[in-house]
């Protein structure tokens, strides 16, 4: 088939819709990336003339190519080395998808995107399509090739899942209280003692970091207040075999990532870590640290683009 420039214009237009779509169902930039220009192939080899309704249509053949990478990356991260997390992102990428209300912004958080590896492929659909865009079941049940019955079935388990799996509820903050909430956090961790920190947590704190075999990070996470708590003091305290691990004094800014508060650190440049926090009414209630840098490369991009101001702080 010959595309015509209003077949490129159509797909141009539902392009960032289907990134958002791909990255909720993948947990990966990089690979929402490369579905979205597997989806933009079939298109491109399609009889679009007879396809009545195109956005139906791309969205029924990238989310059943999501569901496939899903299955092979379930075996992949099975021999991944360490903790799997997902690939943050930093506030302003379109990636992020819609954010006008609270279970759209709920839907690509840092927490529930890593509670979403749990479901099965066909639940991460329903959940992210339902909840996240806001699909009707029917249609849903039509981009899955199911019945609306148990479509709807599917979204009620996979909403129970991801509700069970949330110790509490997320609590949303402005952008005032999520820098106040940094500053107190940077202070304590830099006070080289562990007390303040433990007051700013919740006490089931949990910290856990993604290294990909690249960068050093704990297999397991730290859990507990104080545990997290002398983990984070130790974290912060400069040191020259840190300085070499990284390959300098990296400056740490105040930052947002998939609508939560976070630390990007950054040295010469690059990004080399996202630090996202989840914020419960009682305190801090996880630090979740990307430092694998496969999974910083889009940050990097985005972070090199736009001006962030002073650093909060320079570490090690």
């Amino acid at each position: 088939m010959v595309m015509t420039m209003d077949d490129v214009d159509r797909f141009e237009a539902f392009r960032p819709r289907l990134e958002a779509v791909a990255y909720r169902l993948l947990g990966s930039a990089s690979e929402a990336e490369d579905a979205v220009q597997e989806t933009f192939l079939r298109w491109q080899g399609a009889d679009t003339g007879r396809i009545e309704v195109p956005e139906a249509w791309l969205t029924k053949v990238l989310t059943n190519l999501c569901l496939n990478q899903l299955t092979s990356a379930r075996a992949r991260r099975e021999t991944y080395v360490g903790q799997w997390l997902p690939e943050p992102l930093l506030a302003g990428d379109r990636m992020l998808g819609p954010a006008d209300t609270a279970e759209q912004r709920e839907s690509v958080s840092y927490a529930v995107l890593v509670l979403l590896e749990r479901l099965s492929p066909n639940e991460r659909a329903v959940y992210v399509l339902r909840e996240a865009f806001d699909y009707p079941h029917r249609e849903i049940a039509e981009i899955l090739d199911i019945t609306e019955a148990s479509c709807q079935q599917i979204f009620h388990r996979a909403k129970k899942h991801v509700a069970d799996g949330r110790a509490r509820t997320r609590t949303e903050i402005d952008e005032a209280a999520a820098r106040r909430i940094i500053d107190e956090f940077l202070a304590a961790a830099a006070s080289g003692r562990t007390e303040p920190l433990v007051r700013l947590l919740t006490g089931d704190a949990v910290a856990v970091g993604d290294g990909g075999g690249k960068v050093p990070a704990r297999a397991r996470a730290f859990e507990g207040a104080l545990a997290v708590a002398t983990f984070m003091r130790g974290l912060f305290k400069p040191s020259a075999a840190k300085r070499a691990i990284v390959g300098g004094s990296p400056d740490v800014y105040a930052w947002s990532a998939n609508g939560d508060p976070a630390l990007v650190v950054v040295l010469d440049g690059r990004v080399i870590g996202v630090m996202c926090l989840e914020v419960a009414a009682d305190g801090i209630a996880a630090f979740r640290n990307q430092v694998n840098p496969d999974k910083l490369e889009r940050a990097t991009r985005l972070w090199a683009a736009g001006d962030h101001g002073e650093p909060l702080l320079t570490v090690f």
